[in-house]
Formats: C-alpha cells, sequence, structure tokens
C-alpha cells in the first residue's frame, strides 16, 4: 500500500510538469485568434491529445523498446518552438493587435498543436507509465489527470498571453527546455 501511496503521488507530480507542456502550445497557438476561434483551437487540440494519449497507453509497452523515438520527439518540438517563434512572439513584438482569422491559418494551428501533442503525450504517458509500472488503475487515474489539467491550463494560458506577452516568451523556453531534454535523453541512451 505504501508503494501505491508513492506511484499516486510520482504520476501526479509527472502529470503536473508534462501535461502542463502541452497547455503552453495549445494555449500559444490559441491566443492568436478570436475567442470563438480559440475555443475551437482549445476543443480539437485536447480532443487531439486525449486520443493520442490512449493510444500511446495501450501501445506504451512497444513504445519503450524504439530507441531513437525521444530524438525525433525533439526535433519534432525545436520544429514547433521555431514556428510558435514565428506565429505567436514575432507576431505579437511586430503588430499587437493583429489576429490572423483566414481558415489556412486555422487549420495550420490546429496541425501544429496535433503535432506537439504527438510529442508531448508520447512523453507524458512513458513518464506516468515508467511510474504506474504493474499498477493499471494508477496508469488511467494518470491519464485522465493528465487530459484535466491539460484542459484547464491551455484556457488559462492562452487568455494570459493575450494579456501579458511576457508569458509567450516563457512558453517558449519551457517547450525548449523539454525539446533539448528530450534530445540528450536519448543520445545519451544511444551512445
Amino acid at each position: 500500500m505504501t508503494e501505491e501511496i508513492l506511484i499516486f503521488f510520482q504520476i501526479i507530480f509527472i502529470d503536473l510538469v508534462l501535461a502542463g507542456d502541452n497547455a503552453i502550445i495549445i494555449g500559444m497557438v490559441a491566443s492568436q485568434f478570436p475567442v470563438d476561434q480559440r475555443k475551437k483551437i482549445i476543443f480539437w487540440g485536447i480532443g487531439a491529445a486525449i486520443i493520442l494519449r490512449i493510444i500511446f497507453t495501450l501501445i506504451t509497452a512497444y513504445l519503450l523498446q524504439i530507441s531513437g523515438l525521444r530524438l525525433i520527439g525533439g526535433i519534432l518540438l525545436l520544429y514547433i518552438c521555431y514556428r510558435l517563434y514565428v506565429d505567436v512572439v514575432k507576431e505579437n513584438t511586430n503588430d499587437e493587435n493583429k489576429i490572423k482569422v483566414d481558415n489556412s491559418s486555422f487549420f495550420k494551428a490546429i496541425t501544429t498543436v496535433i503535432i506537439a501533442d504527438v510529442t508531448m503525450s508520447l512523453d507524458n504517458v512513458l513518464g506516468v507509465a515508467g511510474a504506474a509500472r504493474d499498477h493499471y488503475y494508477l496508469l488511467i487515474f494518470g491519464l485522465i489527470l493528465s487530459i484535466i489539467l491539460m484542459a484547464t491550463a491551455a484556457t488559462l494560458i492562452s487568455n494570459w498571453i493575450k494579456k501579458y506577452k511576457w508569458i509567450a516568451w516563457l512558453g517558449l523556453i519551457a517547450i525548449l527546455v523539454v525539446a533539448i531534454d528530450l534530445i540528450y535523453t536519448d543520445i545519451k541512451l544511444l551512445i
């Protein structure tokens, strides 16, 4: 019972750290759109993350054996970090009131969120699965908790970025750190 309590708190901590990454990306992307489109981007981003987390949870044992997977995820995150800089931070610096509303930008935003979800959902599921070990009910708890945390945090972050532009910079730095950590961890394992 003591082991399960320890695992329970480990899963909460992992979810707090890793679900925040997804929320940052969804919030940063969504912040560039009017409220009605922002809600759609957050909805679709969280929906994609839920589906991906369920799929990754089902195949976690297999994924843990794939070498190079974190490296690829880290490289994808570097690309996303660059795109967010160009689309969100640089755009905010040049024209504070400009909001892109055309359909191609909306679909680009959804695509960016889904690519980020693939990378970060995998990282979250691997972390929670590693902590849960053979306790499948704790794994399911971790999955549900990460979805709840991500859903609430994405809306908050999106609203904060609209008010406080410096939060976008903090989000970029957080995503960059995760990308570098994923790449470093996999390279270290491959060597």
